[in-house]
């Protein structure tokens, strides 16, 4: 990464805003279901803190528009922070204004305060200048450790960059160097998967990887648009229409690219799109009428196995099939198995794939899980994230 991080500059006795991803998942209870998200930030923080550091740690939570939402506030977040890290967070109540600039103040080299929900301030979102200001106020430098957030132009991530310096955090660098590896450097065969819903989502990630794979493996609801494309019956499995021709297309290219690009050859199908539906295996070419399809099946498994078992890189982004209902997830199960247990360069992408991954308990089995899912689809794309560009270069 051609970015400065933590380790570029002297953090000792400095003030240090860091923008870090906690938007963590809530179960029935209040309690955090999951906290990979707080776990994978730890690096960085325990970094600034044995560099005696005044850390103040920013992050979002939920979608509060603007609002103060009760459910929506960080202190669970930094109690469990606090666990993790053995030592005290302290809590504000807002993240701007007199009272956090007073905690600022009282701040102790080594020591840890972490401000509330962003988002209960409509400049986040808005990237407002004068949201901006205030928050770059508290602090001497500026860390950016949230990837999760980096395609969003944001106040706590672009902003505050007009203000103060800006630099990487270790998550940051490492979800960078991961992508860039696998795309520009990757050790061959090279293998994407991309599944997930729908074509529209994912037509940048392809036509940007085309000329990098050598075998591309197509499937989950967007699948459905490509079988269409080859004058497959799909039944009522959702199709985006206008992006058939544009799939016939992507198949072309891969052709014309010596790619080889697989898609499903049986499938799982359901009578509706349920849990519990009735359901059946068939082949693509049986596809009952008014039934759609859910998932991959046996053969399809064993044929995208066959190919991922040669392959030294390996891109993953989006499920399989409709992993979310689990008579649907065997697919997307059967995959993320295969993965954890190759000798090859596993790369997730973010969002409902780390999801998949992370339920599996595969994540440690994985080179790499990334924390962002808009922010990975875009960097697949190939397209700058904002959040990174404003970041110091290291030769500035």
């Amino acid at each position: 990464m051609n970015k400065k991080t933590v380790r570029d500059i002297d953090v000792r006795g400095k003030r240090v805003l860091v923008r870090v991803d906690l938007n963590v998942p809530f179960d029935e209870k209040g309690a955090i279901a999951d906290d990979t998200r707080i776990r994978a930030v730890l690096p960085t923080i325990k970094y600034l803190t044995d560099n005696k550091a005044r850390v103040i740690l920013c992050s979002h939570l939920g979608r509060p528009d603007g609002k103060v939402v009760e459910e929506l506030r960080l202190a669970p977040v930094a109690e469990r922070l606090s666990q993790l890290l053995n030592s005290h967070v302290e809590m504000t109540t807002d993240c701007v204004g007199p009272q956090v600039e007073e905690a600022v103040a009282k701040l102790k080299k080594g020591d840890i305060l972490m401000l509330e929900n962003l988002r209960f301030h409509a400049g986040e979102e808005k990237n407002d200048p004068k949201f901006a200001w205030a928050l770059a106020q508290l602090a001497d430098i500026h860390v950016n450790d949230a990837f999760g957030t980096a395609h969003r132009k944001h106040a706590s991530n672009v902003g505050v960059t007009e203000y103060i310096t800006s630099v990487a955090g270790f998550l940051m660098e490492k979800e960078i160097d991961m992508i860039n590896k696998a795309l520009d450097e990757p050790a061959r065969p090279f293998t994407a998967i991309i599944g997930g819903a729908k074509v529209s989502d994912k037509i940048g990630v392809i036509e940007n990887i085309l000329g990098r794979v050598d075998s591309l493996i197509i499937a989950g609801g967007m699948g459905s648009t490509f079988l269409k494309a080859l004058k497959y019956d799909v039944g009522e499995s959702p199709v985006e229409n206008k992006k058939v021709s544009l799939a016939r297309r992507l198949m072309e290219m891969a052709a014309e690219k010596g790619v080889h690009l697989l898609l499903p050859t049986d499938v799982v199908v359901a009578e509706k799109f349920e849990p519990q539906a009735k359901s059946k295996t068939v082949q693509i070419t049986g596809v009952p009428s008014g039934w759609q399809v859910m998932d991959i099946g046996p053969q399809s498994i064993a044929l995208f196995e066959a190919k991922l078992r040669k392959s030294k890189t390996i891109v993953w982004n989006g499920p399989v099939g409709v992993f979310e209902f689990p008579k649907f997830a065997n697919g997307t199960q059967a995959i993320a198995h295969l993965l954890a247990g190759l000798d090859a360069t596993t790369v997730i992408g973010g969002g409902s794939t780390a999801e998949a991954v992370e339920e599996l308990g595969l994540v440690d089995n994985m080179t790499h899980v990334s924390t962002g899912g808009g922010a990975s689809l875009r960097f697949l794309e190939g397209k700058t994230l904002p959040g990174v560009a404003v970041l110091q270069d290291k030769e500035s």
